[in-house]
Formats: C-alpha cells, sequence, structure tokens
C-alpha cells in the first residue's frame, strides 16, 4: 500500500496570459484531513480541478494509490474513487434527496429503475457515515447544512473514498459547522480522505491532520497544525504578516437613510411569506448586519428592497417612498447592490472586467460621451479599482471568467463601493475571498461607513458579522428573530438564533 492517499508531483497548469500552477507539489495521507490554504488566485482551485480531472496538466503528475494516473474527466476521477463537493451545491429542488443522489447513476433491474435498492444502500452509507436525512425529503425543503450533507451522500454513493470539499463551513452556521467535522472525522475513522480548501485559518487549524500553503501558484510550505498558530500560517500564505484588527468604533448619526417597514413579500403560488413584516431601519454611517442561515428570506429582502419583487409595505431611501419606483431609479438614488451570487447576479462572464464595471453604472454622465459610452474613462476607472482593490489580473480588458473567484469578488465589491452610494446592500461581501483580501474589503466597508455610507451586511459568516457591525438582528422563518448588540453576541448565541432556538434575555432581544 502507498504511504501517500494522493500525491501531485511537479503540477503546471497554464492558461492566456497565467500561470495557474507552476511546480506545484501535494502529499496526502491516506486517512486524514489534509487542508489546502491560499491567497485568491493562488491556484488552489485550479489544482484540485486537476485532481478532479476537470482540466490536465501541462506538466507533473498525478498519483492516487501510488498508481499514476491520466484524468480525462470526472468521471475518469471518480472511477478512480475521488469525489468532489463544490462550494456552490449542483442539486435539482424538485427531486427528492434519494433522486439527487442516484441521479447519473440510477440503479437498474433488468430494464426498470430499482428504487428499494438505492433506498437501502443509500440508507446504509448515511447510517456509516453519521448523516441524518430523510432520503425521500424533497431537497426544495432542506437547509443549506443538510443539502451539504446530500452532496456529501451523492459522493459517497459513487463509491469515493478520496473526498474534496471547496469551502465547505462557508455558509454554514457554528453548531453546523461542529456537525460536518464530526462526520468528516467519523468517514476519515471508517479510512476515507478527505482533502478541503478553505480560508477560515482557525477551522483549517482545529480540524486538519496537514496543511499545504500555496502562493502564487506554488507549494511554499506543508505543516502540522500543532506546529504554527494563525498567525504564522496566515505569514506562509501572503508572504508577510496579517493586518492588526481595528478598533471597534462607529460614526452612526441619527438620520434614517435606508427604512422598511412592515415588508412582506409572497412568492407566486405559496401562501406562506417568504419575508414576513419585516421593519427595519438603517443610519448613515451605520453598518446594520443581518445574520441567518440562506433560505430564510434574507436574499427575498434584498430584492425588495431593490425592487425586483413585488412587495406589500413599505420602502423608504431617504425619506423617499420608493415602493412603487422601478429599479433604475432606485439605483439613481444611490443605492448599491454586492449581490449573493457573482454569477448569476453580479458579473458577465465572458465580457471583459472594464464592461463589467459599466454595469448598473452605464447611465453615470461621467462614463457617457453624449449619447455613446465614453469606453476610456471606463477602463480607467477599472483600473483605478483593479489597484485599489488588488484584483489580480493581467489587464482590464481579459474576460472575467479568466480571475479566480476571491478576483472576481473583488471587482464587484470595488465596482459597488467605487459609484459613492449612499445606501449599499452588501450580501456575502468577502465569501471565497482569503484573509487578506478580507481585511482589505472590510477596511474599505468602514472607511465608507465613516464617510456616512448605510450598510445593509447580510452574512453568514459570523466572524465578518461581529467584525463590522454596529448592530445585529437575526432572520428565521421570514421575521426578525432577534436584535443584538456586537457586544453581547457570540457565535454560539448567533447560531441558535439562527436555527430557530431562543437564549438567554441578557444574550439578545426575542422579536
Amino acid at each position: 500500500m502507498s504511504e501517500f492517499a494522493v500525491q501531485l508531483i511537479g503540477i503546471e497548469k497554464r492558461f492566456p496570459g497565467v500561470i495557474a500552477n507552476h511546480d506545484v507539489n501535494l502529499e496526502v495521507r491516506p486517512g486524514t484531513i489534509h487542508a489546502i490554504v491560499g491567497e485568491n488566485g493562488a491556484g488552489k482551485s485550479t489544482l484540485m480541478k486537476t485532481l478532479y480531472g476537470m482540466h490536465r496538466p501541462d506538466a507533473g503528475t498525478v498519483l492516487v494509490g501510488g498508481v499514476e494516473q491520466h484524468f480525462r474527466s470526472p468521471s475518469d476521477a471518480i472511477d478512480a474513487g475521488i469525489g468532489m463537493v463544490h462550494q456552490h451545491f449542483k442539486l435539482a429542488d424538485n427531486l427528492s434527496v434519494l433522486e439527487n443522489v442516484i441521479l447519473g447513476s440510477e440503479p437498474v433491474r433488468g430494464v426498470r429503475l430499482d428504487l428499494a435498492s438505492a433506498r437501502r444502500r443509500l440508507q446504509e452509507i448515511a447510517a456509516g457515515a453519521g448523516i441524518d436525512v430523510d432520503v425521500d425529503e424533497p431537497v426544495s425543503n432542506l437547509g443549506v447544512g443538510q443539502r451539504q450533507r446530500v452532496e456529501i451522500l451523492k459522493v459517497l454513493y459513487r463509491g469515493a473514498r478520496i473526498l474534496i470539499l471547496d469551502e465547505p463551513t462557508a455558509v454554514l452556521v457554528p453548531q453546523e459547522v461542529d456537525e460536518l467535522f464530526a462526520n468528516l472525522h467519523r468517514l476519515v475513522a471508517d479510512g476515507a480522505t478527505v482533502i478541503f480548501i478553505s480560508h477560515k485559518l482557525d477551522e483549517v487549524l482545529t480540524v486538519s491532520d496537514e496543511i499545504t500553503v500555496i502562493r502564487a501558484g506554488t507549494t511554499v510550505a506543508r505543516v502540522r497544525p500543532a506546529d504554527v498558530d494563525r498567525g504564522r500560517l496566515g505569514e506562509l500564505m501572503v508572504g508577510s504578516g496579517l493586518p492588526a484588527p481595528e478598533p471597534r468604533h462607529t460614526a452612526m448619526s441619527n438620520t434614517v437613510v435606508l427604512r422598511v417597514d412592515e415588508l412582506s413579500v409572497t412568492k407566486p403560488g405559496s401562501a406562506k411569506p417568504t419575508v414576513d413584516h419585516i421593519s427595519l431601519a438603517v443610519h448613515a454611517g451605520e453598518i446594520l448586519g443581518v445574520a441567518g442561515v440562506e433560505g430564510n428570506g434574507q436574499f427575498e429582502l434584498c430584492q425588495a428592497i431593490l425592487g425586483l419583487v413585488p412587495v406589500t409595505g413599505r420602502v423608504e431611501i431617504e425619506g423617499a417612498d420608493v415602493t412603487d419606483v422601478p429599479t433604475r431609479q432606485r439605483l439613481e438614488r444611490s443605492l448599491s447592490y454586492i449581490p449573493f451570487d457573482r454569477h448569476h447576479e453580479g458579473l458577465m462572464l465572458d465580457a471583459p472586467l472594464w464592461e463589467n464595471l459599466l454595469l448598473t453604472r452605464d447611465e453615470e454622465p461621467a462614463f457617457n460621451k453624449g449619447p455613446f459610452v465614453d469606453a476610456a474613462a471606463v477602463r480607467q476607472t477599472t483600473v483605478d479599482v483593479i489597484e485599489r482593490f488588488d484584483v489580480r489580473t493581467p489587464s482590464e480588458t481579459v474576460p472575467v471568467f479568466a480571475l479566480s473567484g476571491g478576483n472576481q469578488q473583488k471587482l464587484l465589491v470595488g465596482r459597488e463601493l467605487s459609484s459613492d452610494p449612499k445606501v449599499l446592500i452588501a450580501a456575502h461581501p468577502t465569501r471565497g475571498v482569503d484573509i487578506g483580501a478580507q481585511a482589505a474589503i472590510w477596511a474599505e466597508l468602514r472607511e465608507a461607513r465613516d464617510r456616512g455610507l448605510a450598510v445593509l451586511l447580510v452574512t453568514a459568516d459570523l466572524e465578518e458579522l461581529l467584525a463590522l457591525s454596529d448592530r445585529i438582528v437575526v432572520m428565521y422563518d421570514g421575521r426578525i428573530n432577534a436584535e443584538l448588540s456586537p457586544a453581547a453576541a457570540t457565535p454560539q448565541l448567533l447560531g441558535t438564533y439562527m436555527t430557530g432556538g431562543t437564549a438567554p434575555t441578557n444574550g439578545g432581544v426575542a422579536r
């Protein structure tokens, strides 16, 4: 038996204008949890896509269990016992858990689908992995943590003994993170091997057996958690010390810039509102944090404020009633939006960076020459955003899809903040970015708040919520479940409220 479950030796991968991986080496011991960390654009995802057969390396060797592999597709990797759980889940909401798991690997008896045997096998796999799930439940009824378990069951059902997890805790509350880690330890104890990408260094140090650090496309270190702390690990990632936390202060004024009153949203054909009589106010110079497990109405709340869905209730910007005002006019009132999903809501992946900067800003006088777009002005502003937000790109003319996910996010945040808005809805503003970029985006948000910006911050990252918010409200099942001050809040208390529980009255005010 090979000493390593996975070996990647001298891996190189080049794209037009970009060297994503150069002489990368990775050694993962069987029956361990191995973390991969690095800055955005460091080449982590490219390396995992190579291991999963999503593309072939330009040079280097891939060994699984000591046997050299030449994967041409994910199917080849699956056949070799490798499974990957992506950060953005790939589930069909209209199907059950069982149907999602067997999709593409349907068992048959003769010419008929054999659901009974599939159900028995899936239940056995779930029990063995310690995953509690109703295999007949529609996926549309599941929360984020449960959906992730379904994705893990999908790869286990296909025989995976090596699991690749991409940012597995990005949208989980602390209790769900603990449950995930317990499941991973159970799988490892049963002989599985886990490789995961994460930007959350405290979690990496807690759960992993070994850590590989990648910087600028190459391997710079392989360490054990016992031999490093968060600061040292961050230094290895970015090549320098991490920025020190900024002291908390607020410049909040008495002026309410954004107000919603008794706001409700009900989807067509549904009897139950997804946003249920919510009232809140955001002041100039304030960051109001909205906590909640995804799927509890935060997305619909943002859509309602933007004017993208029918509502009952009232929305005001700077004291003006905009409830029936089109989205375009709301944006012209200096409302800005960092969306939940950068790919589906925020960016045109095939278009160059400078064209993406123009999205939602094409009416600004600075970007127009009479009836025409002033392309030179747009490109110069894009260059300014690239420099200010450290977007790693060869130029402003490359297509957005050529950037790593974190650099796409930095471009998006830069676009919205550079428009100098008065109200910013920021949904997961640092999702998928490394700790250095996270610190820079946090600093930009704080500076904008101190200049008078009103920010509605929607995030599942509790560290971010506690670091940035001047006040925090918790959404559960479409309602505001609690309001807390950051000084009184803890991740555990927030997690309790986010999952519908109650807590001692000194921890928050139930709503």
